[in-house]
């Protein structure tokens, strides 16, 4: 087995909540870098179903056997990658759409920290249609997102979904 190049790889999102095409780029990411760390985004743009605190929770829960560290963050995720010190960002694809904008996070950050790079992984076939968008729709009308995200996530999206209903 070849050893990892990348020392210190950082995959950033918002993962609400964490599916398996996250998951998929995670443990994709682990294989080519010593220390992949997974961080939680505070985004003021979105309104999040889960709080921060809890999509770290079910992260680590997710990731607990992947040999990864989660942790949150605020600010322009290239500045938190030069804290950590990792080299690299890598960012997961799915379509034509997601690289056009990846593009442009790509090039900005390369402008405002050039020594860490952006790699670009495309998602594998059987969750490039996967959203934590449409997970959350999807559940919110009642359909089962089982397969698709991890059982303990499934266990509070059912739960969140249903104290919205009633709230």
């Amino acid at each position: 087995m070849r050893e990892n190049t990348l020392a210190i790889a950082l995959y950033p999102g918002s993962f609400d909540p964490v599916h398996n095409g996250h998951l998929d780029i995670i443990e994709r990411a682990r294989r080519m870098a010593r220390r992949v760390v997974v961080g939680v985004a505070t985004n003021v743009e979105k309104e999040p179903m889960f709080s921060i605190a809890d999509r770290v929770a079910m992260l680590r829960a997710a990731t607990e056997r992947a040999g990864v560290e989660v942790m949150s963050f605020g600010g322009l995720t290239v500045d938190f990658a030069h804290r950590l010190g990792a080299t690299v960002i890598v960012k997961g694809l799915r379509a034509m759409m997601d690289f056009e904008y990846e593009l442009k996070m790509a090039a900005m950050n390369k402008r405002l920290r050039p020594d860490i790079e952006t790699i670009f992984m495309m998602t594998a076939p059987e969750w490039a249609y996967l959203s934590s968008t449409l997970i959350r729709e999807v559940a919110r009308f009642g359909g089962s997102v089982s397969g698709l995200i991890p059982a303990s996530v499934e266990q509070r999206l059912v739960k969140r979904v249903r104290s919205q209903r009633k709230g």
